[in-house]
């Protein structure tokens, strides 16, 4: 039976999406894959985190659809304030038309809806091999 990281070792993520229900499905859901989460239910909120929170943030999880400002406007200035955080958007769009229609670039790493935790967890754990070079 695989143990769960000690608080220190967590990845911490920052989810952001103004559905309720599945903010919180997708904290429960990698809460128990080993991972700390944030959440925040729109920009405003992400960012005063994103400003407050003591620790490391490894990985903004953000909805490109959230209101106000897209998924990709709320990362750029996120990622103004915390250079190393990494970004997976998820969205009901395919990630063609996001990308054509200038929501998000073509190198952004983009989880389709609905995913299941397999595919977000995958999602995650690709981003974090990326940045330790493994």
């Amino acid at each position: 039976m695989s143990q769960a990281p000690a608080p220190e070792t967590r990845p911490t993520v920052l989810v952001v999406d103004d559905e309720e229900d599945l903010r919180d499905i997708m904290r429960r859901m990698l809460e128990r894959r080993g991972f700390s989460t944030l959440i925040a239910g729109d920009s405003q909120q992400a960012i005063a985190v994103c400003r407050e929170h003591p620790g490391a943030i490894d990985i903004l999880v953000t909805d490109l659809g959230l209101p106000g400002v897209s998924g990709g406007e709320l990362s750029q200035a996120a990622t103004e304030l915390r250079p190393d955080m990494s970004v997976v958007y998820i969205s009901g769009l395919p990630k063609e038309i996001a990308v054509a229609d200038g929501l998000i670039g073509e190198d952004a790493l983009l989880v389709k809806k609905p995913f299941s935790r397999d595919v977000l967890v995958d999602a995650l754990r690709s981003v974090l091999g990326e940045r330790s070079g493994t």
